[in-house]
């Protein structure tokens, strides 16, 4: 006759309800850890410790959805297979519970004991093996649904501080943009300015908030004036930053240097020196003296200025490349022309051409050009508008970049 031990199953009930506490312990710290907001990199060491000492898993590999594929962030035990090999095996599954993998024929997977799948809704968040885990059957699927449950409470805190840290990201962009654009509006002139000897109107029309163009208009004395427009490379608070330090070093060149070929060459030095080459400015900077009516200008790679005058229009293209590109420029010249009363000088950056044409009818210089000949005796101010009014009623394209004219009557 059996005979039965009546404290065997008090000594089976006792293992397990201490196992339940070792669970719970081990569930409570990884909870507070998170808590704290403990790194990801302690999270794995605490995760592999109970993984080892713990539930005495020999080989462990964990990976989690990044990007639109998975990365290994903890692996420990066995031949370290090649991260895209385990995770196209764990991928065709298609398992979505904790599984045995005990007559699997594929040669990594075989290797392993046990599958669990982290899944939210119907997306793998995460994918865990195990090999070389011995356990009692009794305790396998307490131990699987354990192993389970504290890999979704790590896997979820992974993923809110990875919402927090894009969270902090946009918050910080959005601010930069903010930034950006109080600067933008320090630098940019009154839209409209009009003396005896000459009329000017702006319209500057950024793409989205916060553009790189730029322009002004500087009285340097009673006879003289001089007029900028730009546009710098990039967007963002760098652009804004370096529109401003450009602003500063052309009020300071321009209020001690007449010659602006040399204005051209210091703007482009000071430009190599804050940006090392890896921004770079187009520009138009013209003079105006009312005694003589010459019009001195450089043009630096920017769209040319169209003077309109005595009937005819024309461009002015002579100058220089691009400045901030080259720590010497290849050439430089200036250019200068005798001004008949009542002159028309249209100046605008590239995206005034750059449309995504809905119409038929197409836009470019030419067309601009034409209508300038037609609209010539607008004010400036006037003039901005119906040439605004004319892309969006006639020419119906969609700005795709940053608008800005800076018109001039002189009288």
């Amino acid at each position: 006759m059996q005979i039965i031990d009546p404290t065997s199953g008090e000594d089976e009930l006792i293992r397990l309800l201490l196992k339940r506490q070792s669970e719970l312990n081990s569930l409570l710290e990884i909870t507070r850890a998170i808590n704290k907001n403990t790194s990801t990199t302690v999270l794995i060491q605490m995760l592999e410790v109970i993984m080892q000492n713990y539930l005495h898993i020999g080989k462990f590999r964990f990976l989690i959805e990044k990007e639109g594929g998975y990365s290994c962030i903890s692996k420990y035990g066995g031949v370290i297979e090649h991260i895209s090999v385990l995770h196209h095996a764990c991928v065709k599954l298609k398992i979505k519970s904790p599984t045995a993998l005990s007559g699997v024929t594929n040669p990594v997977l075989r290797d392993y004991d046990y599958f669990i799948p982290i899944y939210h809704k119907s997306k793998a968040l995460a994918f865990v093996l195990i090999g070389d885990f011995n356990t009692s059957e009794e305790m396998v699927s307490n131990d699987l649904n354990f192993i389970q449950t504290l890999i979704n409470v790590i896997v979820v805190a992974l993923e809110n501080k990875k919402l927090f840290r894009e969270r902090l990201e946009s918050e910080r962009f959005h601010r930069e943009m903010e930034l950006a654009v109080e600067v933008q509006n320090m630098l940019i002139p009154l839209r409209v300015h009009k003396e005896t000897s000459v009329e000017v109107g702006a319209k500057y029309l950024p793409h989205q908030n916060i553009g790189g163009d730029y322009f002004d208009f500087i009285r340097l004395n009673d006879h003289e004036f001089l007029w900028c427009i730009a546009d710098v490379s990039g967007k963002g608070m760098s652009a804004a930053l370096l529109m401003a330090n450009f602003q500063a070093s052309l009020h300071a060149w321009s209020a001690v240097e007449d010659d602006l070929t040399n204005i051209i060459d210091r703007l482009n030095q000071k430009v190599v020196s804050n940006t090392k080459g890896e921004r770079f400015i187009t520009l138009f900077l013209a003079k105006y003296n009312e005694q003589t009516r010459k019009l001195n200008y450089v043009n630096a790679g920017h769209n040319p200025t169209i003077l309109f005058c005595n009937g005819r229009a024309i461009t002015l293209k002579l100058g220089t490349t691009m400045i901030g590109a080259f720590e010497e420029l290849p050439f430089l010249n200036e250019g200068e022309i005798d001004l008949e009363p009542n002159s028309l000088l249209i100046n605008y950056t590239d995206g005034l051409l750059d449309f995504e044409a809905n119409g038929s009818k197409i836009w470019n210089e030419e067309r601009l050009i034409d209508f300038v000949m037609e609209h010539h005796n607008l004010s400036p101010d006037r003039f901005n508008q119906a040439l605004m009014d004319y892309l969006n009623l006639v020419i119906k394209g969609k700005p795709i970049d940053d608008i800005t004219l800076l018109t001039l009557r002189i009288f």
